[in-house]
């Protein structure tokens, strides 16, 4: 879910604060930012504190402190608060300090969003009730009405597409608002397969290449050692990797910190100066975007050409590195290191090949090569940015290729890279809310549903359609909860909002929201949610950890505001579907079936809910001193412990991805290609700049844009090279028009040697506020974005854009 953009701080009840003021939060946040303790507090009112919902840890005079889960919006972190409430205000909301705080079990401290929380928690902008549709479709003109004339809406609405098309004809998108169990997009699925199920979808927007192409490789995206192992590397390289800024699990930036200070070098290879280039690593090395596979491909050049890799385990357990290992049937067909060498193509990739593309000195290539493949065990770690391009698919694979010929899997400090989820039990379930099957056998790609709304019918197998060899039904009835995917966060914007305009393609939109989101301003229905601070929840950790948080109900649903495990319920009773919906289970009770599931799964040794409120203050955590190792067991003994590929091995060729016979755009041995808008095409005479649209401290997604505390510290703007400023008449503060075919953009910028010439960053997640022109005035990077497709995953390229900018005149300003 997300949260309102307002063009002026707002001010929620609680003016004086005490603890931390404002201006003090602001300025520690952005010297700060992550996972680091504010030496104060930060003020709010939550609402009243039962007796019943919550075990108070600590009671200071008539002030009562409850430990809670930071409610659950997909940061990429899953951290624990302490909320300090009084008379049924919160006074502060502070994080973890808890007194073991070690590598083997940290703390689980809260970044500013969470400790800001209680501004997003309080805003006067929340939804208050049911609404209906009163004028055109996007225009944001709505009437309330009574719970009873919302459900009853939604029931008939739901009868009526099923009668006339079928179940086929429904969607209930994907959304990552809301992961506690009890709010989220999850007890939606688990009513519409009660119903007879809904269009289903796979992947995500996050993971779509990755998820996908790791497998090719490894047999498995389980491929990551535990984090503690880090501190056993010599040498780091965060590719494309963020973590003290978007939070990939929470601690990664701790981990990295700790690997540091027993020794390991490293560095950062990214477009922009990141906040993780700043605070962790040793070196920061500016990359064109989408050009990373040239990178990765000169480094293997290096690395083969002066006999730098492991000769051992490329031939013990590799297949695809020569001619001498290719599969049957393509002896005769071009092996990886036939490609690196240029023996089919005639062009070798080398460091000075490499620099045309890539902007890196050949030299600097050359050099990190050598130290990545001789500072042994080394970590290569694949951010997902890079995966969210055009032929995403390519830098996953040959992001794997490296650790492989350098001998990097299987072994403690090493890394075999991929996806990376958590060696050993594969991390973190984050939900556990049961959604049963879905009897609609049909799927698409998360990414194609626009498609479905347009020429679902004609869709098949080629467009990623799976179950069946073409679609039944285009999409009619879209029920959207927890997510602002619709408008906010889909690609190319403008033709996101033609297509739901139009009341003949989707004949009907429910919303279930917080905040009268850009997606909900395209509703028929609008129903209003409670947070996850008014309900009770349970969260484990996100992609990595091994830790369980719950988070009781801190305070009543204010206003008409329900739980959306509530809506759900009271949709079932609808239908006749109430008991077989709530299993008999209030909203606690479902939380201690989600703790017994943990219990025969992951955590044995986890205690019952109520001990772990009382014993464990809301939070149950493992500690690791022996970190598992991904692959270790294969490397030992690779035929009595083979991977889950075609050849049993680590797969540099792959004969699965040959048989597609596309090489062009599915090659068998990753490769560098040229995407499909870049510096070095055509439409770069038009549009010069490649636009970045990175993951930024003040949101999670779309959710926490325009909270006055995080927009005062990061406010949203354009980050722009001195030199295109330059060349453009831009000075720093200017208001600045971005712009291609598919839209324009105009805020402020900030003129920063912080990224490269020829690139500039808009932060993604800003809310879509277009004028009368049509110009969005908030910054919505999608508003440039397109919705062309990957190859093989049929993932979103939302990264690969080509725009220009220039300084806004009195033409473009707002009347």
């Amino acid at each position: 879910m997300s949260d309102p953009s307002r063009e002026k701080a707002n001010k929620p009840p609680g003016k004086e604060l005490s603890g931390i003021d404002r201006r003090k939060f602001i300025k520690l946040s952005t010297l700060l930012g992550g996972g680091v303790i504010l030496s104060g507090a930060l003020p709010g009112c939550l609402g009243n504190l039962k007796d019943s919902t919550a075990e108070i840890i600590e009671q200071q005079g008539d002030t009562l402190v409850v430990r809670a889960a930071c409610p659950g919006h997909n940061c990429g972190g899953r951290c624990l608060l302490k909320v300090h409430i009084k008379n049924g205000e919160v006074l502060r909301i502070e994080t973890d300090d808890r007194p073991t705080d070690t590598l083997e079990d940290p703390q689980l401290r809260a970044c500013i969003r969470g400790r800001a929380y209680r501004r997003r928690q309080n805003h006067p902008d929340r939804l208050q009730y049911p609404m209906k549709r009163t004028g055109e479709r996007g225009e944001g003109k709505f009437e309330r009405i009574s719970w009873d004339e919302a459900l009853d809406t939604l029931a008939s609405q739901i009868q009526r597409v099923k009668k006339t098309y079928g179940n086929s004809a429904i969607l209930v998108p994907y959304g990552t608002g809301s992961y506690n169990q009890i709010n989220g997009r999850q007890t939606a699925a688990r009513l519409i397969n009660l119903l007879g199920g809904s269009l289903g979808y796979y992947n995500s927007y996050s993971w779509a290449c990755i998820s996908r192409a790791t497998p090719y490789v490894y047999g498995t995206s389980v491929t990551g050692n535990q984090r503690q192992d880090w501190v056993n590397s010599k040498y780091i390289i965060m590719w494309g990797w963020n973590p003290a800024e978007m939070r990939d699990g929470t601690n990664s930036e701790f981990f990295i910190k700790k690997a540091r200070e027993t020794g390991a070098r490293v560095i950062c290879i990214d477009p922009r100066m990141s906040m993780s280039a700043v605070a962790l690593a040793d070196e920061w090395i500016p990359i064109r975007p989408g050009t990373d596979v040239a990178m990765m491909s000169a480094m293997a050049y290096t690395i083969i050409t002066e006999n730098l890799h492991d000769t051992d385990f490329i031939k013990r357990c590799c297949s695809g590195f020569d001619p001498s290992q290719m599969p049957q049937g393509c002896e005769d067909e071009e092996s990886y290191s036939d490609y690196i060498l240029g023996t089919k193509d005639g062009v070798a990739k080398t460091p000075e090949w490499a620099e045309n593309i890539c902007s890196v000195p050949a030299e600097t290539i050359a050099r990190i090569a050598r130290e990545y493949a001789t500072n042994k065990p080394s970590v290569l770690y694949q951010g997902y940015g890079m995966q969210r391009r055009a032929y995403g698919e390519q830098v996953v694979i040959a992001g794997c290729a490296l650790p492989a010929i350098t001998g990097n899997v299987g072994v403690a400090g090493g890394w075999a890279g991929g996806l990376a989820l958590q060696a050993d039990d594969g991390g973190p379930f984050w939900n556990v809310f049961p959604t049963g099957r879905n009897p609609v056998k049909t799927s698409i790609p998360v990414f194609l549903w626009t498609e479905a709304i347009l020429r679902g019918k004609q869709m098949g197998p080629e467009d990623g359609v799976r179950g069946a060899e073409k679609l039944d039904n285009n999409i009619k009835l879209i029920w959207n909860v927890a997510s602002n995917i619709l408008i906010n966060q889909h690609a190319d914007t403008n033709r996101s909002a033609a297509i739901l305009k139009d009341t003949e393609k989707v004949e009907f939109i429910a919303v279930q929201d917080q905040f009268m989101t850009p997606t909900a301003k395209f509703a028929d229905l609008i129903l209003p949610v409670c947070t996850q601070m008014e309900t009770w929840g349970l969260q484990d950790g996100w992609k990595y950890g091994d830790e369980v948080i719950i988070g009781p109900q801190l305070a009543e649903p204010p206003h008409e505001t329900k739980s959306d495990y509530q809506i759900c319920a009271e949709l079932a009773r609808r239908f006749g579907k109430k008991e077989e919906y709530t299993q008999g289970r209030d909203e606690r009770q479902w939380i201690e079936w989600a703790v017994e599931r943990y219990q025969n799964t992951r955590f044995p040794e986890m205690p019952g809910l109520n001990k772990m409120e009382k014993k464990n203050k809301g939070v149950y955590s493992t500690p690791i001193d022996k970190p598992a190792i991904a692959f270790a067991k294969f490397r030992g003994n690779p035929q009595k412990h083979p991977l889950n590929t075609p050849t049993g091995k680590v797969e540099l060729f792959s004969k699965r991805l040959y048989d597609m016979g596309k090489p062009d755009t599915i090659p068998p041995v990753p490769k560098y290609i040229q995407e499909w808008e870049s510096p070095f095409g055509e439409e770069a005479d038009q549009y010069p700049l490649q636009a970045l649209g990175h993951h930024y401290m003040s949101r999670v997604h779309s959710t926490h844009d325009g909270i006055d505390w995080l927009e005062e510290a990061f406010p949203q703007r354009i980050f722009i090279n001195p030199l295109d400023a330059k060349k453009r008449g831009i000075n720093d503060g200017d208001q600045v028009l971005v712009y291609n075919d598919r839209g324009k953009i105009q805020i402020p910028c900030r003129v920063t040697p912080k990224i490269m010439p020829g690139v500039i960053n808009i932060p993604q997640g800003a809310w879509w506020k277009p004028d009368k022109d049509g110009t969005d005035r908030r910054g919505n990077i999608n508003v440039l974005t397109s919705h062309k497709w990957t190859p093989l995953a049929f993932g979103n390229a939302q990264h690969t854009i080509m725009v220009e900018a220039k300084k806004a005149g009195k033409q473009n300003t707002i009347t």
